[in-house]
């Protein structure tokens, strides 16, 4: 597991409301609490509107209780480039079922209102754009969302969004795929430790989401090679991209701070009828918990 300095961040106790700690520092709060449970962080990710929206409420509250420690809200789009065939059948069929942007900050409202657990939203800047990044980012916040992940928007391009969010207090994750140069790593970086909150989301292998049997055998080398730049600066590093299964998380714990699960998550909703799908997300979390402890 990867060394960060949890000393510099502050653990406060939070309530529905809120206020103890800007939503942004909630998110690097996640991985401190973990960390003082010497286990990683469990990020699962859902896309938002699939199957329903009031059946989006329901999972993502169940995997709140079963142990997720932050938790990625999926906005659709209808040209999601880094997503592979689960998530890009889910969001599509979320845009049929009249899932939108605002749909989505509602969604948020109502799982924020119920639960402390930090959430991110995870789409595509396009859509951003034709909200209003300042509407955008001031509507995420009153709606309880702590976080913001673009993976089509490159850091270098990101500055407008990235004082929207700072000045909302949400904080921004950029993705590092295993096919950045180094010196690309130590820039992200950089700018990664000037966002309150913020922490690296390393793509675990290159092309699209979904689960797959086995992590890459060039994972660790990779990990090991983005720790050389995030370490001086004391961000955390989530890894997601393939992994499905408790022994993935198990893996993972041991070379970064935490673990991102979204395919497997679309599939185990398409495996099961609507009214048994809260209960298997609740199993299905509460056994991947149970591998984020590290040795």
């Amino acid at each position: 597991m990867s060394f960060i300095d949890y000393k510099k961040v502050v653990i406060v106790q939070t309530t529905n409301q809120h206020t103890h700690i800007s939503p942004a520092e909630r998110v690097r709060a996640a991985f401190a609490s973990a960390r003082s449970g010497k286990r990683g962080v469990l990020i699962p990710y859902f896309m938002v509107g699939y199957p329903s929206a009031k059946q989006s409420v329901a999972v993502i509250l169940a995997a709140a209780e079963a142990g997720a420690d932050i938790i990625e809200l999926g906005m659709p789009f209808s040209d999601p480039l880094a997503d592979g065939p689960a998530i890009q059948q889910a969001g599509h069929q979320a845009i049929e079922r009249g899932m939108t942007i605002r749909g989505c900050m509602e969604v948020a409202r109502q799982v924020s209102a119920q639960s402390d657990v930090p959430l991110i939203l995870m789409g595509y800047y396009n859509p951003v754009l034709a909200y209003g990044i300042e509407h955008f980012c001031q509507d995420a916040i009153a709606s309880g969302v702590c976080g913001l992940i673009i993976p089509d928007l490159p850091p270098e391009e990101a500055t407008p969004l990235q004082e929207a969010a700072i000045q909302a207090g949400l904080t921004l994750i950029f993705l590092v795929p295993p096919t950045t140069p180094d010196a690309r790593i130590a820039s992200i970086a950089q700018r990664a430790a000037t966002i309150p909150g913020s922490f690296i989301y390393c793509v675990s292998l290159s092309g699209v989401t979904g689960a797959r049997g086995s992590l890459p055998e060039h994972l660790p080398a990779f990990l090991l090679r983005v720790l050389g730049y995030t370490k001086s600066h004391d961000l955390p590093i989530a890894v997601g991209f393939g992994l499905s299964k408790p022994e993935h998380i198990s893996t993972i714990v041991q070379l970064a701070d935490g673990a991102v699960v979204g395919s497997a998550l679309v599939r185990l909703l398409d495996e099961h009828p609507e009214n048994e799908q809260v209960a298997a997300v609740r199993e299905y979390i509460q056994a991947l918990h149970m591998a984020t402890a590290c040795e």
